[in-house]
Parts: structure tokens; sequence; C-alpha cells
């Protein structure tokens, strides 16, 4: 099963400006992916979870598509839905 960086994914789906930013997410432990720390090459797949750290708010996706390219913010949206959880906080 071929995944996507977590780095590459969280800039594609347009949760962070730049790949920069997201790496340097990630590694200050801001983000986390089926509850584990992780680095920002580790591969993410289709179903896994995110928990994202940003000021004090703190949101859950779970990845329902791996992009291929940077697109516009529609698209980007598709490839994830917030857990009703996370909606709910």
């Amino acid at each position: 099963m071929e995944g996507q960086r977590l780095y590459k994914w969280l800039w594609c789906a347009r949760l962070y400006k730049s790949r920069s930013q997201a790496t340097a997410a990630v590694a200050g432990g801001l983000v986390h992916v089926n509850g584990e720390r992780v680095k920002a090459s580790r591969a993410v797949h289709v179903d896994d979870r995110i928990e994202i750290t940003r000021d004090e708010l703190r949101f859950e996706v779970v990845i329902r598509g791996l992009p291929v390219r940077r697109g516009p913010a529609p698209e980007a949206r598709t490839y994830y839905v917030e857990t009703e959880a996370s909606v709910a906080a």
C-alpha cells in the first residue's frame, strides 16, 4: 500500500501554508498520527487519524485521500474529514 509523507500531505491538504511550516509543526510535537508522535517523513495512508495542535486549538482529522498535487482549497477539503469529537470541542 502506497502512502505519502506526512509533511507533504499536510501541505497539500492546505492545513499549513508551506512544507517547512508543516515540517516544523511535526518536529515540534504539534502533529500526531494515530496517537503517536512521528517524524515529518512518516508515510500516511487513508483512514489514518491526525491530531493537530495550533495555539490553543486542537483538532482531529481522518485522511480520506492522498493528493497528487496542491490544488485549490475546495479540492483540498476532500482529502480529510474532521471527527465528530473534534467538531464538538
